[in-house]
């Protein structure tokens, strides 16, 4: 008897747990028109970047425009060797500074993927010339991976004198931990640019590997994504192909020597060009929205959209305003190698500017609209980010782009489906089995009753129920639309199996 009755109480608990199945679809764009209408804004693009490359003085300047994970345009203007005049192209290997970072990060999330190392590991344990830094307050935690990710290590800024060390050596790297470095801030308190921090994850990734820091990127990152032409050392690249730099000075160019690669070429030693970056632009892309798609790497997509997270909070522009001169309150912050915004219209920009004498870099993407922008000058920290937000932003409105759309879950469907046949009256609502336990504790029935019914009857017979536009898989919200006037309902589902109602809202569609 006790057995029949346990095995009774298994095949109710199975039965119940297949009542619900979770049916997620990533979001689409919906949009079968979208690419032409982007084709049709690119010469008004290639005037807006020329325009602000002849106002800039920018020697040479290249750039392109990433769309659905292909490099749809590119465009170019001057040269990459004044005095031999060669002109600027899309295949021209520019060096992108800091723009490099966020392959280094990307580096240490393959090690951590691989179980080699954590992200919360202390520095000091691959860095023992770490073991005795002295800290700027007693109390401050031990420098962690995570905390140089985020330039959040307490290191000083050290722009520009870290761009003058790009060929440092190993030794002379370790020779400066051993000695007392300053700090401006204890570790995990605020943030600050570091080239010192990335550097120093690009020795941690020498150490765990095994190789040198050059030779584990090209094999585990460079290679993979076919950025052939792709190169850290300048000496290593065809005369026609390389783009020196030059400084803007006296209203004329003067050339900057070039910096050999060393210990900081992983903070800023990559040399690329637009088609060779903007395959590692369509890869960050293609992460994106999650989906179930084989996932074939070189990184996880799941650790290439942590990378994408903002760590830590480094600006907010509450005065910020588009080109249009539209106000448009903006927040910043660091990722793992990577910048990361958001506007009060809700897109969430990512990418990296680079700047070293001679050059000035820019990347980003919009991964909800699934479009980038990368912009390369050989001119002293060019200033580029500005010019690639204008484009972002004139590619959305003048092509209106809207991001990608969540398709409404089944489960969702379901309880839309089944709330409405209760509205207004809300007749056996209380043992329908819709609701959570807590929804009728929450609401009273009279009340909801009678709310429901005050707006039916301003609405007028109900002519149309919309589709429901979800915020998630378990909350949305939808239109009832009216002969008179339109309502909206709302409700949130809890995470039982098969979720319920725990939360509903109704309203009049204000005009």
């Amino acid at each position: 008897m006790k057995h029949s009755f346990l095995r009774l109480l298994t095949l109710l608990f199975f039965s119940t747990s297949l009542l619900f199945a979770q049916s997620y679809k990533p979001p689409v764009f919906t949009d079968p028109e979208r690419l032409k209408k982007i084709e049709a804004v690119l010469p008004t693009i290639d005037k807006i970047y020329k325009e602000y490359a002849e106002k800039n003085h920018f020697p040479g300047f290249t750039y392109g425009v990433v769309v659905d994970g292909k490099l749809i345009h590119t465009g170019s203007l001057g040269y990459t060797d004044l005095s031999k005049k060669t002109t600027a192209n899309a295949q021209s290997l520019f060096r992108i500074a800091s723009m490099s970072k966020s392959f280094t990060t990307m580096a240490i999330l393959q090690l951590r993927d691989a179980g080699k190392l954590n992200l919360d590991d202390r520095a000091d344990k691959y860095i023992p010339e770490m073991k005795n830094t002295k800290l700027l307050t007693a109390d401050a935690p031990a420098i962690t991976i995570r905390h140089l990710l985020t330039h959040a290590a307490g290191f000083p800024e050290d722009n520009p004198w870290g761009d003058r060390q790009l060929a440092d050596t190993n030794e002379e790297l370790l020779k400066l931990m051993q000695n007392q470095v300053a700090f401006s801030n204890a570790p995990g308190v605020a943030y600050e640019y570091s080239n010192l921090g990335i550097t120093l994850l690009g020795y941690i990734i020498q150490k765990v590997s095994g190789k040198t820091y050059q030779q584990f990127i090209n094999e585990n990152i460079l290679q993979p994504l076919g950025m052939a032409h792709t190169k850290w050392e300048y000496a290593e690249v065809p005369a026609d192909k390389l783009a020196h730099g030059y400084r803007w000075r006296n209203e004329q160019w003067v050339e900057e020597p070039l910096l050999h690669d060393g210990a900081y070429g992983a903070m800023g030693g990559l040399i690329t060009s637009i088609e060779d970056f903007s395959k590692y632009t369509a890869f960050h892309l293609a992460a994106w929205p999650p989906k179930d798609d084989a996932d074939n790497g070189p990184l996880k997509r799941s650790s290439i959209r942590e990378m994408h997270q903002p760590w830590n909070i480094s600006g907010f522009a509450p005065n910020y305003k588009y080109p249009s001169g539209r106000p448009c309150a903006t927040v910043s912050a660091y990722c793992y190698g990577l910048n990361w915004m958001r506007d009060c219209d809700g897109r969430e920009y990512v990418g990296h500017s680079g700047g070293l004498p001679g050059f000035g870099s820019n990347w980003r993407i919009l991964p909800q609209y699934g479009i980038g922008v990368v912009a390369f000058a050989n001119l002293t920290y060019a200033s580029t980010v500005p010019i690639n937000l204008r484009v972002l932003d004139t590619l959305i409105v003048s092509a209106k782009l809207q991001p990608r759309q969540l398709p409404a879950s089944d489960i969702l469907k379901k309880r839309q489906k089944e709330l409405t046949q209760l509205l207004p009256n809300w007749k056996n609502a209380e043992t329908s089995g819709l609701f959570a336990e807590n929804f009728f504790a929450d609401y009273s029935l009279e009340a909801l009753k009678n709310e429901s019914t005050t707006l039916f009857e301003k609405a007028g017979k109900i002519i149309s129920v919309k589709e429901i536009v979800p915020e998630n898989q378990l909350r949305g919200r939808y239109i009832l639309e009216g002969e008179k006037s339109n309502l909206w309902v709302s409700f949130t589902l809890t995470p039982e199996n098969p979720p319920l109602i725990q939360e509903y809202h109704i309203g009049e569609v204000k005009k």
